[in-house]
């Protein structure tokens, strides 16, 4: 069975573009949990655009409970502050992701030329019992850099597949054989398999095929796809409460 993990980070942007405490991070993860997910993931980045360090203390307690069914998921580039805040908060999985200057969201997996740091990093993580993930290509290369690392798993980078899918089933297809081929040589290393960045419901029916599929982290097309999933229902609440105000006509 693979598990959905759901990224929260953009309840957060919503929350932190007015300033105040609403829409609660809290109330998202709740709301999440009792729909059936698998995990919450969450990705706090050094300018705090969404996701912030107390955001994921609080999380933290609030899965408390909920744990070891319910994963925590922890994403970001290795700092030293993150690190410290992922040793704090012991997450059950600590996705480790490259982070590219000005970027609005992630780009691509790690390379050799940028991965030095991560061997003392994994084993640090690894030593508090947390499950240590690397974001990557789905290149046979980075499958394998990954695996010399220490990595447990990797999360394969799947924008590359959804812009294929954009283009018809015949480029689809072809992306995903790249994608199942990393899959399979990330198993065949002793590596677990995730994969995110622009899963959706349309793509999904392709990509849940891939062999060894462990956890696919999604937040951005969830969230839009709740946005107007749940505004109809919302609107009609605010109707309600005016007609039992007398507003209404």
């Amino acid at each position: 069975m693979i598990r959905l993990s759901v990224n929260v980070n953009k309840v957060a942007t919503l929350r932190n573009s007015r300033g105040g405490r609403f829409p609660r991070v809290l109330d998202a993860v709740d709301v999440c949990l009792k729909a059936g997910a698998d995990g919450i993931t969450v990705h706090p980045r050094a300018d705090r655009r969404h996701i912030t360090p107390e955001d994921v203390r609080e999380i933290g307690r609030a899965l408390a409970g909920h744990r070891p069914g319910i994963e925590y998921n922890i994403e970001g580039d290795p700092r030293p502050d993150f690190v410290q805040l992922v040793r704090e908060t012991r997450p059950d999985q600590c996705t480790l992701v490259p982070v590219a200057p000005g970027e609005i969201t992630s780009q691509a997996g790690w390379t050799a030329a940028a991965a030095d740091a991560l061997p003392a990093t994994i084993r640090d993580l690894k030593s508090q019992g947390i499950r240590v993930s690397l974001f990557v290509d789905p290149t046979a290369e980075a499958v394998r850099l990954a695996a010399s690392l220490g990595a447990d798993r990797v999360e394969l980078y799947t924008e590359p597949f959804a812009r294929a899918f954009e283009r018809g089933a015949q480029e689809a297809e072809r992306s995903f054989e790249v994608y199942a081929g990393a899959a399979s040589l990330a198993q065949s290393l002793g590596l677990g398999v995730n994969a995110g960045h622009d899963l959706d419901l349309d793509n999904l029916v392709v990509f849940r095929r891939l062999p060894h599929l462990d956890e696919v982290s999604i937040g951005h097309a969830i969230m839009s796809r709740a946005l107007f999933g749940g505004l109809g229902n919302v609107v009609r609440e605010y109707l309600l409460a005016l007609a039992q105000d007398g507003v209404t006509a």
